[in-house]
């Protein structure tokens, strides 16, 4: 408890926990500035991005294999 206490207590010297508690407020600010999508904006946005990847990996498997025919068959 004795070194924590210490640390807090050099921190709080230098300016630092001050400086956290800043942060902490101003990204709060910053936060309630933003939108947030819906549940529905949200739940198409998920099946976007599960299509999106399906799509990308079966691609990207194909090629895989398209790739290995050709050059280890060939040899």
């Amino acid at each position: 408890m004795a070194v924590i206490g210490a640390a807090f207590a050099v921190l709080w010297w230098q300016g630092q926990i001050k400086r956290l508690a800043d942060y902490i407020a101003e990204t709060r600010e910053e936060l309630k500035k933003c939108t947030w999508p819906t549940w529905d904006e949200l739940k198409g946005s998920t099946v976007v991005v599960s299509i999106s990847i399906l799509i990308l990996g079966t691609f990207t498997v194909l090629v895989d294999q398209v790739l290995f025919q050709i050059f280890f068959k060939v040899l």
